[in-house]
């Protein structure tokens, strides 16, 4: 046993300085800081137009769908000229404040002390250690020097207003009706005004999210307009558009800036945001990395096991893998780290749970909301699709914290008094809330629908929380109240502000695709290179997927998600379909690769994140958060390589789920052992090498196969017990040597 003092650290990382990681490494570049009175006017607009997307869901404007867009464009992007800078210093200057909160936070796990024993049962935990300590030792408040926008923002914010309420204004365009008659004539007005928004929505993707995006549409753009050069014959040919035509797309038309990525960001996505912003002023992630700390409080894997399970709890406050990874890491490292667990394996735990929550019910990533509008489904049926992917990822990093608890001298001791039933007791009312969207969603309520009352019940049983804490504080109760609501409802809208920009940036890449047929260029190309080097239909189908995959995580690199998904489901999703796959398999194949871009080397933001947190080196960072999340790059793969696996995603009915679920369970077992190199104790090539055999076998899920992977997995057992018995460790970890001999 080591001689490391028991308890959990010190207090974590402040949220200030978690919020400058987050904007260090996260796919969103950071906002400004604005002067305080400021940042209200901001938050004040923020929440006006919370109430108009709330007064959207129960009494919609009787001009149509189409009509509410351009007012919520109208609105939210002129946002992101005040609330985002215009300059590309602002990653060094993000890149310099998560430097000093990283040294923080490791300086705080070096110096943690043993927790204060207490009455109260939730005392030990992590979260409570940091309310304790905030009291007894005040910190003193970071000067941060604030950044207003310019005048030049200023006229960009007026300009965004106008462009986009152009439409709808019957003192410039004549009004919504008369501009939707121009539709294919639109007059010279309507067209400056067009392509003066199209600057400008470029301008807003690269101050929310960098360059790559707004290149993209650039590129699309010129595809449009000079396709009449291609030569004749050459593949992605066409006659080409003038400037007249380009616009009447993107502006009048129903797709283009108001297709469906924006009206998914603008119905589903901003109320998600402001759900979610809900759960977090309640105290959610709080309770939910308490909890996870209770449960596991006998196990030595307990705090990685924390970290998978709070990964997926946490997924419900905050929609993006590499924030999540940032707050539990913030939390649980000193933990990680007083337990025994190398800086580089902590930061790949941290890194995978964080991009699991992306991809864990009951809300999903944003790609996962355009899925259902794309396909014309229920939310709700998307929702059941992810449930076995899910069981089968959280399987897999279960399995390989417990093998990394075993080979790592892992000397963790739970803080006394910690105990779940007093911690779920006071916080049960998160569950409530998630499973209201549940139940209203499998009774066929709408989502955005769903999601409003979820989130009044959130509020509500706040709203108790507080009074029964500031009894008889009559003002105190009323500044809680306020700041819940008022809060949450201007975060929610204050983060969706990147989204917006993206989805709207998007319309221009789909647009440009549908008008020109680019994207069947693209999957009869994809398809020509998988019959070059097998006519076998079989074997064109799995190399298709494999360059499918390739394509969409080498294109999740560059772009955000919800970009990544929407660019890749018109051009990688009809390859597959034109193959035989399921809409609905090919659908969720793409968002799973697009979502593992945030673990995938060379860039792995989650990752990166993570090392930053943990002090550990990057790019091995990276490849433990790989060897953790190995089963979500594979697994998707079984959703296309044959239709029982489509079962994975609910398409072959219930009993086809569960036995297509037992069977990738086995897989996903032998990759961890593989990949973990540990069975009983610590396993040899060998035995590595029918694992992955086996894993490979078992996701085919075919009777040949199985029998295979089964045999293959069963060998790999008997071998490594073989040896065990033959040969000796030269040189066992601790934790090996603790074994008890055969």
């Amino acid at each position: 046993m080591s001689d490391r003092p028991s308890g959990t650290a010190t207090s974590p990382l402040p949220q200030a300085n978690v919020d400058d990681l987050i904007a260090q490494y996260d796919e969103e570049l950071p906002q400004r800081t604005l002067t305080r009175r400021l940042d209200l006017g901001v938050a004040i607009v923020c929440f006006l137009i919370s109430l108009f997307v709330l007064n959207q869901v129960f009494f919609p404007l009787k001009q149509g769908n189409q009509y509410y867009l351009m007012w919520f464009l109208a609105f939210v992007l002129p946002l992101v000229f005040i609330c985002y800078r215009p300059g590309f210093g602002r990653r060094k200057e993000a890149g310099e404040r998560a430097a000093d909160a990283a040294a923080e936070v490791a300086t705080s796990a070096t110096g943690a002390s043993t927790a204060n024993e207490s009455a109260d049962p939730t005392q030990g935990s992590p979260t409570s250690a940091r309310t304790s300590k905030a009291k007894t030792q005040p910190r003193a408040k970071p000067q941060r020097s604030t950044d207003n926008p310019s005048v030049i923002d200023w006229i960009l914010v007026v300009v965004t207003f106008l462009t986009c309420a152009y439409p709808v204004l019957p003192f410039f365009s004549g009004g919504f009706n008369e501009f939707l008659n121009r539709q294919g004539s639109l007059s010279t007005l309507d067209v400056t005004m067009g392509g003066i928004l199209l600057l400008l929505i470029l301008e807003a993707t690269r101050r929310t999210t960098g360059l790559i995006l707004p290149i993209f549409c650039v590129v699309f753009f010129l595809y449009s307009y000079y396709g009449a050069y291609i030569p004749v014959g050459w593949p992605g040919a066409h006659a080409g558009q003038n400037f007249d035509q380009i616009i009447n797309a993107l502006y009048n038309d129903a797709s283009g800036f108001y297709g469906i990525p924006l009206d998914v960001a603008a119905t589903y996505i901003v109320l998600f945001t402001i759900y979610g912003a809900v759960l977090d002023k309640t105290g959610a992630a709080n309770f939910f990395i308490d909890l996870s700390f209770s449960l596991f409080k006998k196990s030595k894997a307990a705090p990685g096991r924390t970290v998978a399970l709070s990964g997926f709890l946490l997924g419900t406050v905050s929609g993006s893998g590499t924030a999540t990874a940032v707050s539990l890491g913030a939390v649980t490292w000193p933990v990680l780290k007083k337990a025994g667990y190398p800086k580089e394996n902590a930061g790949g735990m941290l890194a995978a749970s964080g991009i699991g929550a992306i991809l864990s019910p009951p809300t999903l990533g944003a790609a996962a909301f355009i899925i259902a509008e794309l396909l014309n489904v229920s939310y709700g049926l998307v929702l059941l699709w992810a449930v076995v992917p899910t069981l089968l990822y959280y399987l897999g990093i279960f399995l390989a914290i417990e093998i990394d608890s075993r080979k790592i001298d892992v000397d963790y001791r739970p803080p006394p008094g910690l105990r779940s039933w007093p911690i779920l007791k006071k916080g049960f009312y998160h569950f409530i809330s998630l499973g209201i969207i549940v139940v209203f969603l499998a009774l066929g309520m709408a989502p955005f629908k769903a999601v409003v009352y979820a989130t009044l019940v959130g509020i509500g049983f706040g709203v108790i929380e507080i009074v029964l804490t500031h009894r008889g504080q009559p003002a105190a109760i009323l500044r809680a109240v306020w700041d819940v609501i008022f809060g949450a409802l201007s975060t929610g809208i204050r983060s969706v502000l990147p989204v917006t920009s993206v989805c709207a940036a998007a319309g221009i890449i789909v647009s440009t695709i549908t008008k020109t047929g680019l994207g069947q260029v693209i999957s009869d190309i994809l398809v020509k290179g998988a019959q070059a080097i097998s006519t076998n239909p079989t074997a064109v189908l799995v190399f298709t997927c494999i360059f499918a995959a390739i394509a969409v995580t080498v294109l999740g690199l560059a772009v955000p998600v919800t970009a990544s998904f929407i660019i890749s489901w018109v051009i990688v999703g009809p390859a597959l379909i034109t193959l035989g796959v399921p809409e609905a398999a090919a659908a969720m194949f793409i968002f799973y690769y697009a979502v593992l871009s945030e673990v995938s080397p060379p860039t792995a933001l989650a990752a990166v994140a993570s090392s930053a947190i943990t002090g550990g080196r990057v790019i091995a960072t990276m490849w433990q958060a790989c060897k953790y999340a190995i089963p979500a790059f594979l697994v998707p793969l079984a959703f296309t390589f044959t239709p029982e696996g489509a079962s994975l995603v609910a398409q072959g009915g219930f009993l086809g789920a569960v036995w297509t679920g037992v069977v990738s369970a086995f897989a996903v077992a032998a990759l961890a052992a593989g990949a973990g190199g540990w069975i009983v104790r610590r396993a040899g090539w060998p035995e590595r090498i029918l694992c992955f055999i086996a894993a490979g076998a078992l996701l085919y899920l075919q009777p040949l196969s199985m029998i295979i992977g089964f045999a293959a997995l069963a060998l790999a057992v008997i071998v490594h017990l073989v040896l065990r018995r033959r040969v000796k460790d030269s040189d066992p970890t601790p934790a090996e040597a603790a074994l008890p001999k055969p």
